[in-house]
């Protein structure tokens, strides 16, 4: 079977979730370097069967799309160009921040821990690909 890949792009950090092979779980993966984002992903695509990637659309509350989607556009367009085996998916990610911080309060994570901007990047990637997974079935 073939993973899902999903992204929530940073300007600073991008956080990255994976699903497993079955297309079951979402799992956090990695956090990384904005500026490494496209080096990693190819490296990870060459080691592992990825069919999908979902990259977070981050839109304002009226719906409208964030200062965030002027990055987003071209690094879509590039995934595309250098994936057209794969399905690029841009999947709403409203709330997803909130959402994760909430998940690492109620984990019982340490105070200093909390304050690692890396893991709330990776459990909002992880909800976001948790949520395109069950908007589709699986």
């Amino acid at each position: 079977m073939s993973r899902i890949l999903a992204i929530d792009y940073g300007v600073k950090r991008t956080g990255l979730a994976v699903s497993d092979p079955l297309r079951i779980i979402a799992g956090a993966l990695e956090t990384v370097a904005t500026k490494d984002l496209e080096r990693f992903i190819a490296q990870y695509c060459e080691q592992n069967t990825v069919t999908t990637i979902v990259v977070g659309k981050p839109s304002q509350m009226n719906g409208e799309p964030s200062e965030t989607m002027k990055y987003i556009t071209p690094l879509v367009a590039k995934l595309k160009k250098a994936y057209p085996d794969k399905e690029i998916v841009l999947y709403d990610e409203r709330f997803t921040s909130v959402i994760a911080q909430r998940t690492i309060l109620e984990s019982g994570i340490g105070k200093m821990a909390r304050r690692d901007k890396a893991i709330v990047d990776r459990v909002a990637a992880t909800i976001i690909l948790q949520s395109y997974m069950d908007s589709i079935g699986h």
